[in-house]
């Protein structure tokens, strides 16, 4: 029996991202490299123990092995304690052998891990979202209002609120109504995702779930609305700053760039809530005397020979002689070779592009409507000469062009 814990983290991170194409290839959403030297995963990670929660499940499932191998003991976080700590808990085999069916089916799976902890609150989080959050000030409203679930929300501009499920609330936050993706919203409240559940209440929603043999097993589409039928206390938790669900290839691209922009309200500098990621080992980076870098995040392990602007590189990127990288993302061990040209990009992991060829283009190349940011897929070779426009994908070699 594990020592009691006020409140236990329980983190999604199983999801497949399939909106990210070749990105998620190989690897699960929350693993994808972000912002020079982390994985979108460091985030909330990060979140939970700058806000003093040091109990973390991180609930696996597609493609988990990078994501395993990088949490590993959770010592990045300082996670790795002897009561409490990060565990990853994939779906493994019992009476009922089964995958996740869904968000709310992935936490009854894991009653038991959470029983042992005996908490009196649970923490539900995503693990595809960019932002920092003390969920310590969240937990503190949950118990103040005497709350059976308190929601976190953000005020989204009216244009875009038919995209998310929005929260109608009472002028004290209350949440008497849930709408997911309205035509025609009732308000700007648009939910993120985050839930504080006082544990007992949840449990006991989540074993009716699974017993409803009509239930999409799912916290936004069963249990909240199950809640607010019954007449539980909702209450809504304004959260007021930067937030990006980086789902979509566009959407993680402008959050990387978001990183070069002082107003954007992304800053990794500020010492008071770190976020945390594993380092790589690599050598400092070097740039060479004909190299030219503008504005731009440079990792470890870097060689700069060539020009490069607005741009994000991870550790152990190479530039060539005569290369041109501009509004793009390079992941880690990307290779530009000499000549090559790299625009409004993303090239992920060891993929290389070769002597003289062109990846991406700017919005002023064509149609707005048309355009798109060109992704290149892990270990993807882009052949000398090869033409890799604006939108396309690439996630098998192409040949050079002879």
């Amino acid at each position: 029996m594990y020592r009691k814990k006020e409140c236990v983290a329980m983190l999604l991170a199983g999801g497949r991202g399939s909106r990210l194409y070749v990105l998620t290839k190989k690897v699960a959403k929350p693993a994808v490299p972000f912002g020079g030297k982390y994985r979108i995963i460091d985030f909330p990670l990060s979140n939970c123990v700058n806000s003093g929660i040091d109990t973390v499940g991180v609930l696996t499932q597609y493609e988990p092995h990078v994501l395993n191998a990088y949490i590993g003991s959770g010592q990045t976080w300082d996670l790795d304690r002897l009561r409490g700590g990060v565990y990853v808990l994939p779906p493994y085999e019992s009476k009922k052998t089964e995958w996740y069916k869904g968000t709310a089916n992935a936490i009854y799976q894991n009653i038991q891990f959470l029983e042992d902890y005996d908490p009196e609150y649970v923490l539900i989080l995503s693990g595809d979202h960019i932002y920092k959050m003390d969920y310590n000030k969240m937990l503190q409203q949950h118990k103040e209002t005497g709350a059976d679930a308190t929601i976190a929300v953000l005020d989204v501009p009216l244009s875009e609120a038919s995209r998310f499920g929005i929260m109608n609330c009472k002028p004290d936050g209350t949440i008497y109504e849930f709408e997911e993706k309205p035509k025609e919203p009732k308000s700007t409240l648009a939910s993120m995702g985050i839930y504080i559940f006082t544990w007992k209440k949840l449990k006991e929603y989540l074993i009716n779930d699974e017993a409803n043999e009509q239930s999409s097993n799912d916290f936004g589409k069963d249990i909240i609305p199950a809640m607010l039928n019954n007449g539980e206390k909702l209450v809504s938790y304004r959260f007021k700053g930067y937030w990006k669900d980086v789902g979509t290839i566009e959407s993680l691209w402008e959050a990387n760039m978001d990183l070069l922009s002082p107003n954007s309200g992304l800053q990794l500098s500020d010492d008071s809530w770190k976020i945390y990621g594993r380092t790589t080992g690599s050598p400092p980076h070097f740039t060479s005397k004909q190299a030219k870098v503008t504005h731009t995040l440079l990792s470890e392990g870097c060689e700069i020979y060539g020009d490069v602007s607005e741009s994000v590189l991870f550790s152990d990127v190479k530039i060539g002689k005569g290369a041109k990288v501009e509004y793009s993302i390079l992941m880690p061990g990307a290779v530009v070779e000499e000549g090559a040209t790299v625009r409004y990009s993303i090239v992920a992991e060891k993929a290389v592009i070769a002597k003289g060829a062109e990846v991406g283009g700017s919005p002023s190349d064509s149609d707005v409507d048309n355009w798109g940011v060109a992704v290149v897929a892990e270990g993807v070779r882009i052949g000398s000469g090869a033409k890799l426009a604006a939108k396309e994908m690439a996630d098998k070699d192409l040949p050079d062009v002879k």
